[in-house]
């Protein structure tokens, strides 16, 4: 295989570091002076520049001059919620005037506030708005995304939400992820029915929106101002039986247990995590479910008890880290920004850092098979940086190193 590849090579990138972020590399996996060779989507070879160099010229492939650059696998964000109407600068003046998130919430603020902006937003107007962000976190690298819904609360508006989340990725040059957060916030048609709004939600609002193909996979928001572990656990019995996987929003706000319900239905992550347990992290590690790190939104919402990181990696549990872009407690299209406050907050090194945005983060969405790292076989999907190691990537706050992207082995952007 590796020769019938070696024949019939598209192009060779020659005169890069590649951090390839294979899992036991350590030190990044970083290959200094390397060259790597692509076929159609695929990574057909790597190796040294000079053996790069001497196989192109006996084979008169076309050469791509690196000259210097680092090369990482693309970037994967794997927690956003970016299709929404509005915003909601108004809730941000009132948290730093010292009103909770929580009080905002249960005064019908919050999520219901956006709910009622996506709602009215016709599709066209969710496409533009979330396009726009999605332009920026590509601009840094990103080739993934997960997409969730959550804002709509009823079947039509989530069916939009996911249509257009389907529809970036077919129109850009980037690989969606798609999320059906059917449990969010109650619908307001239903805060006297809570229980015929789980029962819809699991039942034939997911089972249309599976069968209309706008499913990867299910999450919940399990939080105290949310939902319970019970109705959460609904949810996930009826993606299981569906075969659909599943995400869930896990101690942001308190220990619910949510957790170790995650674990049970081998979620693919369980993500915020600023209060976990123990029992939890043990959880979470037997599960093989990856921890989503969400910096960001603790920033913005002013909190003051960051994850257990250090329990995390006692336990072996895998790290990833996302943005949260969402308009409410994470208004962020900087995945690069995330790393930085992933180190500063939580303390993650800048390559634990990388590596939740890259091969973590791949593992968190169900698709290290394909993405996540730089390996012969694996789909093209690359960054391109001018910086001097890859620790920089977490370091230059509002700096934007990147100078190429390839998704699916195409390029945009100079080099």
């Amino acid at each position: 295989m590796q020769e019938t590849w070696e024949n019939d090579w598209d192009e060779v990138w020659i005169g890069a570091s590649l951090a390839t972020m294979a899992a036991g590399a350590g030190g990044y996996g970083s290959i200094e002076d390397a060259a790597l060779a692509l076929r159609g989507e695929r990574i057909a070879w790597i190796g040294s520049a000079a053996e790069g160099r001497r196989r192109a010229a006996a084979k008169s492939f076309t050469v791509r001059e690196c000259r210097g650059l680092w090369i990482t696998p693309g970037l994967i964000d794997c927690h956003t919620h970016l299709v929404y109407g509005g915003n909601r600068v108004a809730e941000f003046e009132k948290r730093l005037c010292g009103v909770s998130y929580e009080d905002i919430a249960r005064a019908g603020g919050g999520i219901l506030g956006t709910v009622r902006a996506t709602r009215a937003a016709s599709t066209a107007e969710l496409y533009d708005s979330a396009l726009v962000r999605l332009k920026r976190l590509m601009a840094e690298g990103v080739t993934t995304i997960e997409i969730k819904s959550g804002y709509g609360l009823n079947l039509d508006a989530e069916r939009r939400c996911l249509e257009v989340a389907r529809d970036l990725g077919e129109h850009q040059p980037v690989s969606v992820e798609k999320t059906y957060l059917g449990l969010h916030s109650l619908a307001p048609e239903y805060s006297a029915d809570r229980k015929g709004f789980v029962n819809e939600v699991a039942g034939p609002w997911l089972e249309s929106l599976a069968a209309a193909g706008l499913v990867n996979a299910v999450d919940a928001f399990c939080e105290n101002i949310a939902f319970t572990a019970a109705e959460t656990e609904q949810l996930l019995k009826a993606a299981r039986n569906l075969g659909l996987r599943a995400h869930v929003h896990a101690g942001q706000l308190s220990d619910m247990g949510a957790a170790q319900l995650a674990a049970k239905f081998s979620a693919l992550s369980a993500d915020h995590l600023e209060f976990l347990s123990a029992e939890g992290a043990a959880a979470l590690a037997a599960a093989g479910t990856v921890a989503v790190m969400l910096p960001t939104a603790y920033f913005t919402l002013r909190q003051t008890h960051p994850p257990p990181v250090a329990l995390l990696r006692e336990a072996q549990v895998p790290l990833a880290v996302a943005t949260d872009c969402n308009p409410g407690t994470s208004p962020c299209t900087s995945i690069l920004i995330a790393m930085n406050m992933a180190c500063t907050l939580f303390g993650l090194t800048p390559e634990e850092a990388l590596a939740g945005v890259t091969r973590e983060a791949a593992r968190a969405l169900g698709v290290l098979d394909d993405v996540g790292t730089i390996e012969v076989g694996k789909r093209a999907d690359l960054a391109l940086w001018r910086i001097e190691r890859p620790a920089e990537l977490c370091y230059a706050l509002g700096a934007n190193p990147c100078v190429a992207v390839a998704h699916r082995g195409k390029v945009r952007g100079p080099v």
